[in-house]
């Protein structure tokens, strides 16, 4: 089942998501047009049919937290995004205690600018007062945001895993009706690390197999699964692509045998994943994250913005020459 559908309505930002592409880029045999972009047939695959993409984009605003919430739209219109993915969490640009305050100020200044939370990043990953959970998903439904990354679970590796999945489940279970009443969808991401559940996929496909995937579903991290995954990639691509509700962008390393990310398209996510992810249909939300530069380095802001920018141009680079 298709995750719940996003649009973007008509653009008055400074630099659009559509006025970027117009002139950013253009793939073979036509410029981008309207809200949407494709690829004409290029000259060795004359006569076969164009990959329809249409995707609205967002990035994580963790590293923008020390802006006020228009500041923070106002740049991501500027750079072009559709959106915003924001953290709404312990510790985050909205705490889930004064969700019902401050959620609403957010979602204001991103619908003054034209733009959407396209995801909510929270620290939900049950039905609980602890979490906040009702009023941080009820505010947000209420606002028109489609969908929410979940918080972790972790693994203890001193007990059986198939036992710690079966506790994991009636959570799920409550989760899924609380979202189905709602109207919301819950997306996990797959993060790399030896306790995280779903660093190796199945398991969390295990998890989210048999509820609908409107209301719990897959946020398909490209940069984590090349970590977990390597090569096997398209493996898990092909298992979970029935359940994407989210495609996460970043871009890992490997130095001395040892993980570190970086700036897209310099590490190690085969560029093939571009190819097979336009091929595949989606036309979801794709968040960019950028969190490979540290605060305590110096002039932060600065660097963060134009590492931003320099990112999301080489994203649409790297779809574009996929299209073609």
């Amino acid at each position: 089942m298709k995750s719940p559908a996003t649009s973007s309505g008509p653009s008055s930002a400074p630099l659009s998501r559509r006025s970027f592409l117009s002139r950013s880029c253009a793939v073979a045999g036509g410029a981008l047009a309207s809200a949407s972009w494709a690829s004409a047939p290029s000259a060795s695959a004359a006569g076969t049919s164009a990959v329809p993409v249409q995707n609205p984009f967002c990035t994580f605003t963790k590293v923008f937290q020390h802006l006020s919430y228009d500041e923070v739209a106002d740049l991501i219109a500027e750079i072009g995004f559709d959106g915003i993915e924001a953290p709404v969490r312990p510790g985050g640009h909205v705490l889930p205690e004064n969700v019902e305050e401050d959620l609403p100020k957010m979602a204001e200044a991103m619908k003054k600018r034209d733009l959407e939370i396209l995801i909510m990043t929270s620290g939900i990953n049950e039905v609980s007062d602890e979490q906040h959970t009702e009023t941080v998903l009820r505010t947000a439904a209420a606002l028109g945001i489609k969908r929410y990354r979940m918080a972790y679970f972790k693994y203890d590796l001193s007990k059986p895993i198939p036992a710690q999945l079966d506790e994991i489940r009636p959570k799920l279970k409550d989760l899924v009706a609380l979202n189905k009443e709602i109207g919301i969808q819950a997306v996990y991401q797959n993060h790399s690390g030896n306790k995280y559940v779903g660093a190796p996929l199945w398991d969390l496909y295990e998890l989210i197999k048999d509820h609908p995937t409107e209301y719990l579903a897959s946020c398909y991290d490209i940069g984590h699964a090349t970590v977990e995954g390597a090569k096997c990639w398209p493996i898990n691509f092909a298992l979970m692509r029935p359940h994407f509700g989210a495609v996460y962008i970043k871009e890992p390393q490997f130095l001395d045998n040892t993980v570190a990310w970086g700036p897209l398209g310099d590490g190690a996510v085969d560029k093939g994943f571009y190819k097979t992810l336009l091929a595949s249909g989606y036309t979801g939300p794709i968040s960019l994250h950028v969190e490979y530069l540290k605060e305590k380095d110096g002039d932060f802001h600065n660097r963060i913005v134009k590492a931003t920018k320099k990112d999301f141009a080489t994203l649409k680079q790297l779809l574009s020459e996929a299209a073609s």
